[in-house]
C-alpha cells in the first residue's frame, strides 16, 4: 500500500470514497467541490493505494479563520478521512493521517485540529487514537425568521 497525493484523473474514485464517509452530499456537488480543492494550494487529498485500487483517502486543509481550541493561526484542518470496509483496522487512516501531519509541519503550521458529531463515538475514539485532544462540545442552533 502506498499513500499518493490524488490527482484529478482520480476523481470518480475520490468522489466514491467521499460518498462513504458524506452520504447524504450530492456527488455533482462534491466533484465540483473536490475539482477545486486538488487545485488548491491550501488544501490536499490523499489516497492509500492498493494494487492500484483506492482503499482509503484523507483530505486536509489550511485554514485561517478562527478555528476552536486551537491557539494559533492559519492551522491545518482534517475535513475528512476514510478508508473502505475490509481494509479497516489495518493502519491504512494512520497512514494517511500521518501524510496529513507531515504536509501540515511543511507548511509551517505547528497545530492541526478537526471535528466530527457529538453522537460520532466511532470517529470521536479514532480522533484520541491519534493524538488529537477534545478542546470544546458544541450544540449548534438555527431560527427561520421568516415565520
Amino acid at each position: 500500500m502506498v499513500i499518493t497525493k490524488a490527482e484529478i484523473e482520480r476523481m470518480d474514485e475520490i468522489v466514491k470514497l467521499a460518498m462513504l464517509l458524506w452520504p447524504d452530499n450530492d456527488e455533482e456537488e462534491l466533484k465540483r467541490e473536490f475539482e477545486k480543492t486538488l487545485e488548491d494550494e491550501k488544501a490536499i487529498v490523499l489516497l492509500a493505494i492498493e494494487e492500484d485500487l483506492p482503499i482509503g483517502f484523507a483530505h486536509c486543509q489550511i485554514r485561517s479563520d478562527y478555528v476552536e481550541g486551537t491557539s494559533s493561526s492559519p492551522v491545518g484542518y482534517l475535513e475528512g478521512i476514510c478508508v473502505v470496509e475490509g481494509h479497516r483496522h489495518k493502519g491504512v487512516a494512520k497512514k494517511l493521517f500521518k501524510g496529513c501531519e507531515d504536509w501540515v509541519r511543511a507548511k509551517g503550521l505547528v497545530e492541526l485540529a478537526s471535528d466530527c458529531e457529538l453522537t460520532n463515538k466511532t470517529s470521536i475514539a479514532f480522533h484520541e487514537k491519534l493524538g488529537f485532544k477534545e478542546s470544546n462540545r458544541v450544540v449548534c442552533f438555527v431560527k427561520d425568521i421568516d415565520e
